[in-house]
């Protein structure tokens, strides 16, 4: 299954660009995207933490993805 991926902050330099097409093999699970994006992009890993967001909302590594939802990868953020 092929699933588009947008990126913010730091993830759209570590991705070079603001959205990528990643191609899921074996489950279609938000834990299965994280693990594909870290072996192809491994700078992802090096982030202290980051989230991903199904549908505009964070998701946990057990939800099952289709190729429909808006994905994002959330890296941490701080401000003041």
């Amino acid at each position: 299954m092929k699933v588009n991926v947008l990126a913010f902050g730091i993830a759209k330099d570590i991705f070079g660009g603001s959205s990528i097409a990643v191609e899921l093999t074996g489950d279609d699970t938000t834990a299965n995207l994280k693990s594909t994006l870290e072996t192809a992009y491994p700078r992802l890993k090096q982030l202290a933490s980051y989230m991903v967001a199904v549908n505009n909302e964070y998701a946990n590594d057990t939800l099952p993805l289709s190729e429909r939802d808006e994905i994002a990868i959330i890296p941490p953020v701080s401000g003041g």
